[in-house]
């Protein structure tokens, strides 16, 4: 994928193209059978031992102690580095965990500015982090880029977002958003979280973002079985830190669960297009049902960042949300869906519907999430790989029970 810049603010008429060398670069990268330490097999071997021996004191052949680095670990970092378009890619326990080593960056006193339209769990992490780290953090409405602009000061070191975000799926503008940061100061990192579309679907870097975070839990795995995070960076000084937090907090994945997420990559370049065909499937028939008050999908055009999402992506995964117009509805609606699955979560090949308010988003103060339509009988809905007639069809009878 080029490099690519937000500058034609017209109506987009198609998504961006995809990467045609994902799928390559998602079986292949950072690996081959030719290599003397794959001993010639075809698929990568999982090393699982937790210290590795050196030929005298101070001098090892790569690796000395498994929570320092890792030969699986190594080759999936490298691996998402890759997909990414970057040098850097650090993977750690979970999805949290590698949020919290993008605050170890930062020092007392630091400024943040934080979306207010992102994932329940990071809002808590930053508000604590308010009191117990000393940061000085902003929850800013990044649709409107002139909020961005007044939240500025000479103190801020980092703007965090996700775009599209969790769970209402508003999309900001990465490019606009890293070139007011960067025209102020160059050293103010732009931190974007891509879980929802992963590097197939959009490459924040290419837009002028300095880190990209992932929770890995969610596609890149893609099958419910794992929990793993990690910070993707070009700048050799961030990787140096973030490695220090991984290695010094011990913050790390196991060997077997970046072997397992190496397997689920080799997959996502087909699971994702599949995912987004049945979600945008699902969202359409949502939006014409009478008990259906909203839709929020970005391949819809009633979406009110259509344009802007197919402007910096190459497409959209399962997650969609919708409100129900009846707000008694939405908890009679749960109790009656048989297919889909009520849990948390999302990315797996399973469809699972849960309502915010009562799980992720539970410790978001009342009024910012009625600010962002965050209600009762609002539902987060992650379409899974199942049939779509079926997925329909269990729909229509939770919906008609409500």
């Amino acid at each position: 994928m080029a490099k690519l810049t937000n500058g034609n603010k017209g109506e987009a008429e198609s998504w961006l193209p995809l990467n045609e060398r994902f799928s390559t670069l998602a079986i292949h990268a950072g690996y081959s059978s030719k290599s003397s330490a794959g001993y010639s097999a075809v698929t990568q071997p999982l090393s699982l031992s937790t210290t590795f021996e050196i030929d005298v004191p101070a001098v090892n052949r790569g690796f000395e102690y498994s929570r320092s680095g890792n030969p699986t670990r190594q080759l999936l970092e490298e691996r998402l580095a890759a997909l990414e378009g970057a040098k850097h890619g650090v993977c750690f326990s979970s999805g949290m965990a590698a949020t919290s080593a993008l605050l170890s960056l930062l020092k007392n006193g630091d400024h943040i500015i934080c979306s207010e339209d992102i994932y329940g769990g990071t809002i808590k992490m930053m508000i604590e982090s308010m009191t117990r780290n000393n940061f000085e953090v902003d929850f800013v409405d990044m649709t409107n880029l002139s909020n961005l602009k007044k939240a500025l000061k000479a103190n801020t070191k980092m703007i965090f977002l996700e775009s599209p975000a969790n769970p209402t799926l508003r999309v900001f503008d990465i490019s606009e958003i890293s070139r007011i940061a960067h025209e102020l100061r160059k050293e103010i990192l732009v931190a974007v979280d891509n879980t929802m579309l992963t590097s197939f679907f959009q490459r924040p870097l290419d837009f002028g973002a300095d880190l990209v975070v992932y929770s890995l839990t969610k596609y890149a795995n893609g099958h419910a079985d794992v929990i793993m995070g990690a910070v993707i960076t070009n700048d050799p000084e961030v990787k140096d830190k973030l490695c220090y937090f991984q290695n010094v907090y011990g913050a790390v994945p196991s060997p077997f669960d970046c072997f397992l997420v190496l397997r689920g990559l080799k997959t996502l370049h087909l699971r994702l297009p599949a995912l987004m065909d049945n979600s945008t499937k699902v969202a359409k028939f949502l939006e014409s049902h009478p008990r259906i008050a909203k839709v929020s999908h970005p391949a819809l055009a009633s979406h009110p960042d259509h344009q802007l999402a197919m402007r910096q992506s190459s497409g959209h995964s399962s997650v969609l949300s919708f409100t129900i117009k009846d707000e008694f509805c939405a908890l009679k609606f749960q109790e009656h869906i048989k297919l889909i699955q009520n849990a948390a979560s999302f990315g797996g090949c399973e469809s699972l519907a849960e309502i915010p308010v009562h799980f992720t988003h539970k410790a978001v103060p009342l009024e910012v999430r009625e600010r962002l339509g965050i209600t009762k009988n609002f539902i987060r809905f992650a379409v899974g790989l199942e049939s779509t007639q079926d997925l329909i069809d269990d729909l229509t009878q939770a919906l008609g029970k409500c």
